[in-house]
């Protein structure tokens, strides 16, 4: 991985993805299309683009692999496609996609709620994955949802978050996201999750991926800059959530995530503008209020 510098902060936009899957009514893929192709202008390197999976099951992630294929792709930005299964990841493999995500949990119950399989059984579906993605020099990038409260079993014990995300890294994922799903953790409960995979695994490793349903994100992420984790996926204009936890409507927003990082001294590669005109024209198509705090308080200082 390469820092940039101590003081830079690599963002995965998922806006596209784990943003826009979780709205209403599905998007048209030209809409898409110019969702990405705006944040293409932002500075932002790492984009998820979609989901390969079933239309019938996520109709807002229909077509993912066809959007991918249309666009203009530049060496300095890396897309994305979570593939949740090998015939997903073969539709990405078809449109010369180089960097797949898989996604399991550190709960039972959740795994088998989300992806219909145990912990254990989402392991051995990315074995395939992993096989192929390698014989093909494609990037896997991991996800462990519910790091510290489950909306069916409540609370997580850290070490579990620990061992399912260093059995990502040991199958070959080059960095694991670890997903505050359902935006309950205050940042005392964040640190204990750290601290356990901290304890055997280098913080370059890890992301941090927090949803904002309480308000906690960006505390939640200020104490993961304390503890040395310095990769954070937000989504633009907090689109999203998670379709299976109740409930749980936003991610952390990309402008928030950007205004903490902006003023605490750290490096994005962000240009402002181009955020702010991708976060106002995704608003608009979807007709829809920002949830974001610097959004807000952006345009309404430009208005003034």
């Amino acid at each position: 991985m390469n820092l940039q510098g101590s003081n830079f902060v690599k963002i995965v936009e998922v806006g596209p993805r784990d943003g826009l899957q979780n709205e209403k009514t599905p998007l048209t893929l030209e809409d898409r299309k110019n969702l990405i192709l705006d944040l293409m202008q932002t500075g932002l390197k790492n984009i998820e683009v979609g989901s390969c999976v079933s239309a019938k099951w996520v109709p807002q992630m229909s077509d993912s692999d066809r959007l991918y294929a249309e666009l203009p792709k530049d060496p300095n930005i890396q897309f994305s496609l979570l593939t949740p299964n090998i015939k997903g990841f073969e539709s990405a493999l078809a449109v010369g996609c180089t960097e797949v995500a898989v996604f399991t949990a550190a709960s039972e119950s959740f795994t088998q709620k989300n992806i219909n399989c145990s912990i254990d059984e989402s392991f051995d579906k990315f074995a395939d994955i992993m096989a192929s993605a390698k014989a093909n020099n494609i990037k896997v990038r991991g996800y462990v949802s519910c790091i510290v409260d489950c909306p069916y079993e409540g609370a997580i014990d850290p070490h579990k978050v620990a061992e399912v995300t260093q059995r990502l890294l040991d199958m070959g994922c080059y960095e694991v996201s670890l997903g505050e799903t359902i935006g309950t953790a205050t940042p005392d409960r964040v640190a204990k999750v750290w601290d356990a995979c901290l304890s055997s695994m280098d913080a370059h490793y890890l992301a941090g991926h927090f949803h904002n349903t309480y308000g906690m994100a960006i505390a939640n992420i200020y104490q993961s800059l304390q503890q040395g984790i310095r990769i954070f996926d937000s989504s633009i204009a907090g689109l999203g959530g998670c379709p299976y936890a109740k409930g749980a409507s936003g991610n952390v927003s990309t402008e928030d995530l950007y205004y903490l990082l902006s003023k605490m001294g750290f490096t994005t590669g962000i240009d402002l503008d181009a955020l702010m005109k991708a976060s106002q024209n995704i608003s608009q198509v979807l007709q829809r209020n920002n949830p974001s705090n610097y959004a807000n308080a952006y345009w309404q200082t430009r208005c003034a």
